[in-house]
């Protein structure tokens, strides 16, 4: 309540008094919402913008409190201002830095294309989740606009519509790559979807959130989503760098993002498979952190008295883990020194084959040298001097793995020839054949020789001692068994 006197004529003292008391009154606060929204111009296409420019509240925001302020943390709040800020605005960059079509499901100019007003400045949400006049009148209405999980590799729909081009061509790599491609997704198997689908991964990582397409998908190659660009990035949250959901360069599998897939069936699956012979399938997370005992399958005659046994990779040395070999941008021009394209690293390939143009490629058949493929995410880490040097260490590491393999195979191969239940995969006994049979295999994987030397070499030499000595076995070749690499020494973390 609020006492509210109100003035009067002039009135003598006598009764001044008196005529004071009369006229005050007892008034209701009466409380009126204030507009949160202009009406757009029928050209906007019910596209809404900016409630107050100047603070950066959004229309959305007005209700939405908590995305408005996750919000305002990203570059997409600044997009605007990035632009002009950049010395290179021009008018065909504006799309892609502020409200209209591009990036959501509308298939018509709207927005900043057809009504230039600065509302629309900066990508807001309706940028992603399409026009908003239609919710804010009626909240109740159940067709609220959500924004798709599709990435759009035709360009039409989705991230893609602005993170592509030669500058950012984000799409472009990312629809080449093994995140883009669900050729590969195993059909009827629901324990593959939290990895190999979309959906199933945004599952995996507990986000919570409905986007356009959810609970439309079914489990096939022809529907499901691929690992798109929102299953790693947060449209609204930039506590990560990159707008990641989880951190990159946290060396714990529980907490690394990467690691969340990549880190299956790291040690043989005794519960699956009674016999232990399947082998490795994305061990690349703990391969790389070296923690005995979380990585391939220990032989007894195991003698490295220690928690960890690590490589540069997955050290200090590469703070960023994951994405410091296998997410790198950088600029490829041509001969003459002029502008070719922004790589951006999601290929997801360390060291990718080059084309004419020197810029990053998908196919991965070029042969390893300094000169067909681009080894810039192993010299600007500082961990090799130049291209020649980090060959050199590939060369070295490969070329031993490899021999430790061959070793290891032939031995396998004489041990079932002797006796074949040896290696069977139905049978409940675990035996030393398939315990070594499966780090053979984890030696096969191209990358184990690169993620960690160290650790692969250690339980190779030891598969191959343990081998000899349970079946009474010789050397099937030269190969020395005395470790390339013995500085195996406690890592603290």
């Amino acid at each position: 309540m609020r006492r509210s006197c109100r003035a009067f004529a002039i009135i003598p003292m006598a009764v001044l008094g008196l005529s004071a008391l009369a006229g005050c009154v007892d008034e209701k606060i009466i409380f009126r919402d204030r507009d949160l929204f202009e009406e757009p111009l029928a050209q906007a296409a019910n596209f809404l913008g900016y409630s107050d420019q100047a603070a950066q509240l959004t229309v959305c925001g007005n209700c939405h409190v908590e995305k408005q302020g996750d919000w305002e943390g990203t570059a997409h709040a600044d997009a605007w201002e990035t632009l002009q800020a950049s010395g290179a605005a021009q008018g065909f960059c504006e799309g892609c830095h502020s409200v209209n079509e591009l990036g959501n499901a509308i298939d018509v100019e709207a927005g900043y294309n057809t009504t230039f007003e600065d509302r629309y400045h900066d990508v807001q949400c309706e940028s992603c989740h399409g026009p908003g006049l239609a919710h804010v009148t009626n909240p109740t209405d159940l067709t609220v606009p959500m924004a798709p999980l599709s990435v759009g590799i035709d360009l039409t729909v989705g991230c893609g519509e602005c993170h592509a081009g030669s500058h950012h061509p984000f799409v472009e790599e990312w629809s080449q790559s093994r995140h883009g491609d669900m050729n590969a997704y195993p059909q009827g198997r629901s324990d593959c979807e939290s990895c190999h689908t979309g959906e199933g991964a945004l599952e995996l990582l507990g986000v919570q959130t409905i986007y356009s397409e959810f609970g439309t998908v079914v489990d096939d190659t022809d529907n499901n989503l691929p690992i798109t660009c929102a299953v790693c990035h947060d449209p609204h949250d930039a506590s990560n760098p990159g707008q990641l959901r989880m951190s990159v360069d946290d060396p714990d599998v529980e907490k690394n993002l990467c690691m969340q897939c990549h880190v299956k069936r790291a040690v043989p699956d005794l519960e699956d498979s009674p016999g232990g012979t399947r082998g490795p399938h994305s061990p690349q997370g703990p391969l790389l952190l070296g923690v005995v005992g979380d990585v391939g399958w220990l032989p007894p005659n195991f003698a490295y008295n220690i928690d960890r046994i690590r490589g540069s990779h997955g050290s200090a040395a590469n703070a960023g883990l994951c994405v410091g070999c296998h997410v790198n941008s950088y600029d490829v021009n041509d001969a003459s020194g002029a502008f070719v394209v922004t790589a951006t690293g999601h290929l997801f390939k360390p060291i990718p084959c080059l084309d004419a143009s020197g810029a990053p490629i998908a196919d991965d058949s070029c042969a390893v040298n300094t000169t067909e493929r681009t080894w810039a995410s192993c010299t600007t880490s500082g961990c090799h001097g130049d291209a020649t040097a980090a060959l050199s260490a590939y060369n070295a590491a490969t070329t031993r793995i490899d021999n430790l393999v061959a070793e290891l195979d032939a031995l396998l191969t004489q041990v079932v020839t002797n006796d074949p239940t040896q290696i069977n995969r139905g049978d409940t006994i675990f035996t030393v054949a398939e315990g070594a049979q499966f780090n053979m295999e984890l030696g096969e994987i191209r990358s184990s020789a690169v993620h960690n030397p160290f650790m692969t070499e250690a339980l190779l030499v030891a598969s191959i001692d343990e081998v000899r000595d349970e079946y009474g076995l010789p050397a099937q070749t030269n190969v020395s068994l005395r470790t390339m690499w013995p500085q195996f020494v406690p890592v603290e973390d």
